[in-house]
């Protein structure tokens, strides 16, 4: 693991050189005017810290956890209030000629509390007071960054909800976070498609997927009740389709209001027969069904309310509502010609052209990929991938082989981090996913997110050097 990170540090330190490098004016890559010579300083300080920190006593990180969680909660807060903007965000923190920004410090103290907390004896995620300090152990520093305006570092926070399916969550909690993005999307994406003359594609397909979320739901916790299957199937069609029918031979009218309608019949059946057979489960599905309208109704709001408007241009760009290939677009569709004009083998190292007339903007720190793309081509791009699967795999292997609680938690926190990183990431470099702007780690030129990606693995590779000690 070790030798990954010396990997994946010095081939990113190069990358930040080529990156950054002229040919009119060449200089040394540790000249510190440039920011390769800046990032050297920080790999020292960061291999300093990793020597630090894996000669501490391995129960001194589950003791300090809350100490040190509480901490950094109290520096979100101090940067919230002093922080200046910078590019539209207060997350970051100038010390003389160096800027920290404490959001990345975050993860790593969030890991540890989350690890603490599980590992405490009797912990059970089937108790649903314990998901709600679970979860608000994960939230609060995410609400906190949010403030800063830094959506997209908020957002890694959400990726320590797959460490709770490990530890016993139940996965409809997953399926509904899913569905939520899917409402989310289409509600967003087709809300201004009309449907006939008082209906807008968005609401109508999302409230459909809704009746099919609920019937489906109803019938993997109830198998058993096959007759109100059949009557639910009908409370949720033959409206519907009745409505079909009416629009298209009669007066048109807002098919979601049918859907609404059909909805609201299915909920009163269903919790008017629960209660004469004394049926469970079935609150869960009533309030379930609620939210996902309400959420429904509500994205207009969270899309126009709570993202910033490059945020929205982005997501509009993505899902294909515009074409912008000059504002909005322009850092994806510059991205995809430097990556795309590597090829297959690439045009060698410091021979990038794209790169080197600065048409991709963030070339150096988000975008860097696109460097890596364009100078080692398909074959390069693809070890770098494979390097980080199998770094992200290894960590799941060391996760599991561990004796203690706390330290198996705590690595599925690091490799949960990573994994999001890394897919979000490539996929906004190569125009899947949203433009938020988060780091490549180890090789997107900074010293607060190399420093703290350093600090969050090195304690769990302590944690695991010291297992068979550590297993209480």
């Amino acid at each position: 693991m070790i030798l990954l990170y010396l990997v994946l540090v010095c081939w990113g330190w190069m990358t930040i050189y080529s990156a950054s490098y002229n040919y009119e004016e060449s200089v040394s890559i540790f000249d510190m005017a440039i920011v390769s010579g800046k990032q050297f300083l920080w790999m020292m300080i960061s291999f300093a810290m990793a020597a630090v920190i894996m000669l501490l006593d391995v129960r001194w990180y589950q003791n300090a956890a809350n100490s040190i969680y509480i901490l950094i909660l109290l520096l979100l807060l101090f940067t919230i209030a002093v922080a200046p903007d910078v590019k539209g965000s207060r997350s970051w923190l100038f010390i003389g000629p160096f800027s920290l920004q404490p959001a990345e410090f975050a993860k790593f103290a969030t890991s540890l509390a989350l690890a603490k907390y599980i590992s405490k004896n009797g912990f059970d995620l089937k108790h649903s007071k314990r998901d709600y300090w679970a979860f608000c152990i994960i939230l609060i520093p995410a609400m906190l960054i949010i403030m800063q305006k830094e959506m997209g570092s908020a957002l890694v926070y959400f990726a320590l909800f797959l460490v709770l399916f490990r530890e016993g969550l139940t996965p409809w909690i997953l399926g509904a976070a899913f569905s939520a993005i899917l409402i989310f999307i289409v509600a967003i994406r087709f809300g201004e498609i009309a449907l006939w003359q008082a209906s807008d594609l968005g609401s109508f397909l999302s409230l459909l997927f809704i009746c099919l979320l609920l019937w489906v739901w109803f019938a993997l916790s109830n198998h058993r009740e096959k007759q109100m299957h059949i009557v639910l199937a009908l409370l949720l069609t033959v409206p519907l389709a009745l409505a079909l029918l009416c629009q298209i031979f009669w007066i048109p009218f807002n098919l979601a209001y049918v859907l609404l309608g059909e909805l609201l019949a299915a909920l009163l059946y269903i919790f008017f027969t629960a209660l004469k057979r004394q049926m469970k489960s079935i609150g869960a599905i009533i309030v379930s069904i609620v939210l996902a309208v309400s959420f429904l109704y509500a994205t207009d709001f969270l899309f126009e309310e709570v993202l910033q408007p490059h945020q929205q241009m982005r997501t509009k760009v993505l899902l294909g509502m515009i074409d912008d290939p000059n504002n909005a677009g322009y850092n994806v569709n510059q991205a995809k010609i430097s990556i795309g004009s590597g090829g297959f083998m690439g045009k060698g190292y410091l021979n990038g052209t794209q790169t080197k007339l600065k048409y991709v903007p963030e070339q150096d720190t988000d975008f860097i990929f696109c460097t890596i793309g364009e100078e080692f081509g398909f074959m390069g791009s693809t070890l770098l991938i494979a390097i980080y699967v199998y770094f992200i795999v290894r960590l799941i292997l060391l996760a599991e082989r561990q004796r203690h609680r706390f330290s198996r938690v705590y690595g599925y926190c690091v490799a949960s981090v990573f994994f999001f990183h890394v897919l979000i990431n490539l996929g906004m470099v190569l125009g899947i996913m949203p433009v938020i702007g988060i780091p490549l780690p180890f090789f997107s030129y900074g010293g607060s997110s190399l420093l703290g990606f350093t600090i969050l693995l090195f304690i769990f590779l302590r944690m695991d050097a010291d297992r068979l000690r550590f297993s209480v």
